[in-house]
């Protein structure tokens, strides 16, 4: 089953990568405005660095500061990696980890665009709990919706505090359950692909954090809608659809998804994004689940 579900994360965000989404849809620009940041981050970055996918802003949290080194896990386009390498300035370094071929490609081509090329970042293919650095060698990890998407959580926290400098930080963005979700939606792939079933309880997420060793654990709901991309036509949750423009597009409407494709289905089943879109239109995601920013320190 972990192999399955891996892969099903690997296919569906590798669709992602090439669908083409960016700032430059209005949709996408104000689903990362409703978690957390800022128009003028948004332009400071590459527009292809942003894809929608955000379920929060771990940058915001994290105080990162001049010179230190900072580790994003599932950095997919690089959003969070550009701006900490703003923050942590050319003395500093910012390293995006991603399990997804075409994430990696596609941050890397990001970073060549980004202004003064951005010398202070890079990025690995590598997965979440196997990480490509030595011990003892990371000032902050973040990372942002990713967490939940990997089967083996407690790995991803002892890989963490491994390369955590004493003192070290985690600062997280993630969805957590507030109370067990409904067996349907808990037993679906796609509510996993889509960042919901493979979400662990507020307590066992700070319980995981204390027995892999950190301390001063703080995990708070942020408040944030977690049925924002379901509201709008054709949307549904964290993993939001490859698009194409609607003829007419009113406020802020996210683009209306293509029938050929999304990024929780290939091509030839693009039933199964429906069927997701369809478990998500019959249940308030957030009754069972919620938008947490996690803080910890390795001691």
């Amino acid at each position: 089953m972990t192999e399955k579900i891996v892969e099903a994360v690997r296919s569906r965000y590798g669709s992602v990568a090439v669908s083409g989404l960016s700032t430059e849809h209005e949709g996408v620009k104000a689903v990362a405005e409703a978690f957390g940041y800022s128009a003028d981050e948004l332009a400071s970055i590459p527009a292809a660095a942003n894809m929608g996918l955000s379920c929060g802003n771990p940058t915001a949290t994290a105080h990162l500061r001049e010179g230190e080194v900072v580790v994003d896990l599932g950095s997919g386009g690089g959003l969070d990696v550009f701006l900490a390498a703003t923050k942590v300035g050319p003395s500093g370094r910012a390293i995006g980890i991603d399990m997804t071929p075409e994430m990696i490609e596609l941050a890397r081509r990001n970073a060549a665009k980004h202004e003064g090329g951005a010398k202070n970042v890079e990025f690995h293919q590598a997965m979440i709990d196997d990480l490509p650095l030595p011990d003892s060698t990371v000032d902050c990890v973040i990372s942002n919706c990713v967490i939940n998407l990997a089967p083996d959580k407690k790995a991803v926290f002892r890989e963490v505090a491994r390369v955590l400098k004493p003192g070290g930080r985690l600062a997280v963005s993630d969805i957590a359950l507030k109370r067990p979700l409904p067996p349907e939606i808990g037993a679906d792939i796609m509510a996993y692909v889509g960042c919901i079933a493979g979400a662990i309880s507020i307590e066992e997420y700070k319980q995981g954090l204390i027995d892999a060793g950190f301390s001063e654990v703080v995990i708070v709901d942020s408040g944030s809608d977690l049925n924002a991309y379901a509201k709008v036509e054709n949307q549904s949750g964290c993993c939001s659809p490859p698009m194409k423009e609607a003829s007419e597009k009113t406020g802020k409407s996210l683009p209306i998804a293509s029938a050929a494709a999304s990024c929780c289905s290939p091509a030839t089943e693009s039933d199964l994004h429906g069927d997701l879109r369809d478990l998500l239109s019959r249940y308030n995601v957030n009754d069972y689940a919620a938008s947490v920013k996690v803080f910890a320190v390795k001691p």
